[in-house]
């Protein structure tokens, strides 16, 4: 492995290492989405599409930022993590790895969620949160495309080998 690789193997490790902190600070402690300790009961919904319509259905009563929030943040929360893991595991660079890895974190947060009763157990979160490493995913896919796509330019040292970067 080239020197540069390993460089940028060892960059992608450190901020998919520092993504996992903040996403589990958010996830377990964050008190800015109400990560308190007063009332530790279990909380959970098995039935999909059931919190994503409610919190559609009472978005006046809950506001905008909870709605944005609990939908476009479980999906957000998932990108980093969908881009990051092809990057640094070669097997995932098939979609479905990379599915089932985001499925799979995914599913441990929500478990543990539950059984520390911080935070609820959500198969909405589920498919939010999968869905956020599948569009990570498609990001990398994109960025991998044009990277390819910069090396086949003349300029952009695709014809004579330099400067090429391999995923």
């Amino acid at each position: 492995m080239d020197g540069n690789k390993r460089r940028r193997r060892l960059a992608a490790g450190i901020l998919f290492f520092i993504y996992f902190i903040v996403l589990f600070y958010f996830l377990f402690f964050s008190e800015e989405l109400g990560r308190t300790y007063s009332e530790r009961t279990y909380h959970y919904n098995l039935v999909p599409f059931k919190e994503i319509g409610r919190f559609i259905r009472y978005r006046e009563r809950l506001g905008m930022k909870a709605v944005l929030l609990n939908i476009f943040g479980n999906v957000a929360a998932f990108v980093p993590f969908g881009v990051y893991l092809p990057v640094y595991f070669r097997r995932c660079q098939r979609f479905l790895w990379a599915v089932f890895f985001s499925f799979e974190l995914s599913l441990a947060v929500e478990l543990l969620q539950l059984v520390f009763k911080v935070g609820s157990f959500d198969v909405d979160d589920l498919l939010l949160n999968t869905l956020g490493g599948m569009l990570g995913f498609l990001v990398f896919v994109c960025w991998k495309r044009m990277v390819r796509t910069w090396e086949r330019q003349p300029d952009g040292g695709g014809s004579s080998g330099e400067g090429k970067k391999e995923l």
